[in-house]
């Protein structure tokens, strides 16, 4: 495998791979295309190439795995490439070229991606899990290599250090995934999935024919606020490692208010995460994003 700090001799990416990652990340996510706005020029491309990567996969296990006679082979065939990209300096992919390019100018190990991997397969056949702990490990793969990706991408000012901040984004990468878990319930149901632990389930006395009947009750309603605190308490950490940040600042912590924002839209919705999407409009957007630098001002 060709070493993270060496770059083969020649171009790695076009401007055109480039191109194909930001199409993919324009086209799925709304939020965080917003706050990819607020980052500099000089690491955007990097971002979206990040997130191509893994929207990709996703998309082969969740959408489509056309082409492929199963979501397996799917996301086995994206792994694969992954690795021989990283062996052999090069891809017929323009997603994995792009990314390659990424990993070896923001020297992001190769294997920060591994348990995304692990995650994706398991995601095939997991569709609940019994404790917060097992969520927690499904994120392992499902989120946190994002946010520790995004800490090598963005780098960290001195005397602080890639591995110290590290934590600061499993916690931002956590919290951002459990707000989406919370607003898609209803939605995740209906594709046979519950990310609510069944754990909190019993313990509030919620049932999944409760969530199948998108049955607003008080118990479920203690429930979602229960596991909007639990994501709070991960924003609350997560803040703490912003400043540390070499560059980008505003778009991670605009970001994280994007996403936070989702709990307060919950709230106005009635706890309705069966029948109405929490959102966020452009102009609250941008208020958000003011909020979030007057965060940044205050240090």
């Amino acid at each position: 495998m060709i070493s993270e700090m060496t770059r083969p001799q020649g171009p790695i990416a076009s401007a055109e791979d480039y191109a194909e990652c930001r199409r993919v990340m324009r086209q799925a996510s709304k939020n965080y295309s917003f706050a990819s706005h607020l980052l500099p020029g000089s690491v955007l491309r990097h971002v979206e190439a990040l997130y191509a990567l893994l929207r990709v996969g996703d998309d082969r296990v969740d959408v489509s795995h056309h082409g492929f006679e199963s979501p397996r082979a799917a996301i086995d065939d994206w792994e694969a490439g992954y690795w021989r990209a990283f062996g052999e300096g090069e891809s017929d992919h323009p997603v994995l070229r792009a990314y390659l390019d990424t990993a070896l100018t923001c020297q992001i190990p190769a294997d920060v991606m591994a348990p995304y991997f692990r995650e994706m397969r398991e995601d095939l056949t997991v569709t609940r899990f019994p404790t917060f702990a097992r969520l927690q490990r499904y994120m392992e793969g499902s989120a946190l290599p994002v946010g520790r990706a995004m800490t090598y991408i963005l780098g960290v000012n001195a005397p602080h250090t890639v591995a110290g901040t590290l934590p600061y984004a499993d916690s931002l990468a956590t919290a951002m995934q459990l707000s989406n878990f919370w607003r898609d319930v209803g939605y995740d149901y209906g594709i046979g999935r519950v990310y609510l632990p069944g754990e909190d389930l019993d313990r509030f006395g919620v049932t999944e024919d409760d969530l199948a009947a998108g049955r607003i009750t008080p118990r479920f309603i203690a429930l979602m606020d229960f596991e909007m605190a639990r994501a709070e308490e991960y924003y609350r950490h997560a803040e703490q490692g912003v400043l540390r940040l070499a560059t980008g600042r505003l778009g991670v912590m605009a970001a994280l208010e994007v996403y936070r924002a989702i709990h307060a839209s919950i709230r106005r919705n009635g706890y309705d995460v069966f029948n109405h999407r929490a959102t966020t409009t452009r102009a609250q957007k941008a208020a958000l994003a003011l909020r979030a630098q007057r965060r940044l001002w205050r240090g």
